[in-house]
């Protein structure tokens, strides 16, 4: 059987020798067994491997006139396309510092002059020999570096379609239509690009992170899937007490995903952004919000960002129990709540965003006939009662 690392077909090798006699010495040598190219010169030499058909192997002379053997060397090591091509240097020399001195350049071996002709060709084969299993072992590294891109993004496209497919549980039994999803991830998104260079968020608003909250943002209301339809479908103001039943989307949400997150045996970032927004998203700035009542920066950050792109986005839609605000009448109220309900610098940054939000919002609408099919869908199971509230989770 053969070796894969073994020559198919002739490898081409070129000799570099100011000598004439030289040249016709080895290639009379080497032709019965490789290709052979001839150069006179280290600047012809550099000029050949140049070329579209680059050499397997290189024989170099050192002691050329113009340009010696070294400088050629340095040449070939200092170009990408060349640095790999195996040099053997011949010369007449026997000092082992001109042999250290190619050594460190980079050739691969040394054979000297006078010639000994079974030496050539031993090293001749070896050195291709090697090349060959090298180039085949970076081959092999290659392909194996591109299927695991390949399982990497299909699994990366696994994992987005779960998140949507969650998500799309707790949005087929809300008010709130698909698009809220896509909406509040470019939202999230936008402001923590913004924010990356801000003292007190660069350290861990990194692009990974950015990239990670992106992914988990979805699954900020998956604890509606809890609450029962007598509450979440309700069109009318809710009572203290469907309120407070209201409330518990955050930690079922929570829950949920820590019950995906068992069994898993990686610290996986995804998860701990999925919880933070989840369980916290609905926290204000002053302590004033649920389930927890945190207060400032003991709010994770995500949950923060989440904060502000929510409640963006439900006051610009439409919902069955409060009509949709201007993007004006959102600005201002988000302004309102800059020290209170949101982190103020968050809340800045949103401010000079703010035409970004709408061209978000705008580019990701809601479409007019799915929007009039929830109503009636919601209008054939409940009594519509029209109310003013920016979300069904708190009034503002």
């Amino acid at each position: 059987m053969n070796s894969p690392f073994a020559p198919s077909g002739k490898c081409t090798v070129l000799v570099v020798d100011d000598t004439p006699d030289n040249l016709s010495l080895m290639s009379d040598l080497l032709r019965t067994d490789y290709k052979v190219k001839l150069a006179p010169s280290g600047e012809r030499a550099l000029q050949i491997v140049a070329g579209d058909s680059k050499p397997d192997l290189i024989l170099l002379d050192i002691m050329m006139p113009d340009m010696d053997g070294y400088e050629v060397l340095r040449r070939l090591q200092f170009n990408p396309d060349t640095e790999d091509i195996p040099v053997i240097f011949l010369t007449a020399m026997s000092a082992a510092e001109d042999e250290s001195i190619g050594l460190e350049l980079g050739a691969v071996d040394y054979i000297t002059k006078p010639i000994n002709p079974a030496i050539v060709m031993a090293r001749v084969r070896n050195h291709l020999q090697l090349k060959r299993a090298r180039d085949f072992l970076a081959q092999h590294n290659h392909f194996l570096e591109q299927e695991v891109a390949n399982r990497t993004r299909a699994m990366a496209e696994l994992q987005d379609a779960t998140i949507r497919a969650m998500a799309s549980l707790a949005e087929t039994r809300d008010n709130e239509t698909g698009n809220h999803i896509r909406r509040t991830q470019h939202y999230m998104e936008t402001l923590a690009r913004h924010l990356q260079n801000h003292p007190r968020f660069k350290d861990e608003l990194t692009d990974a992170a950015i990239e990670t909250i992106f992914k988990s943002a979805p699954l900020h209301d998956i604890g509606k899937v809890g609450i029962p339809d007598r509450i979440l479908l309700k069109p009318g103001k809710l009572t203290p007490e469907e309120f407070e039943i209201m409330k518990t989307h955050t930690t079922l949400g929570r829950d949920a995903i820590i019950a995906a997150e068992t069994g898993t045996t990686q610290d996986n970032p995804f998860f701990r952004y999925a919880k933070e927004i989840a369980y916290s998203h609905q926290e204000k700035w002053d302590g004033s919000g649920y389930p927890e009542g945190l207060v400032g920066n003991t709010i994770p950050l995500s949950a923060r960002l989440m904060a502000v792109a929510d409640v963006y986005d439900a006051l610009i839609s439409e919902r069955v129990y409060k009509p949709a605000y201007s993007h004006e009448q959102a600005v201002e109220i988000i302004r309102d709540g800059r020290g209170s309900h949101f982190d103020p610098d968050m809340v800045d940054a949103f401010l000079t965003l703010s035409e970004e939000f709408r061209r978000i919002a705008q580019q990701f609408a809601d479409a007019e006939p799915a929007r009039l099919a929830e109503v009636d869908r919601l209008a054939a199971d409940l009594p519509m009662e029209r109310i003013e509230l920016t979300s069904r989770e708190e009034p503002l």
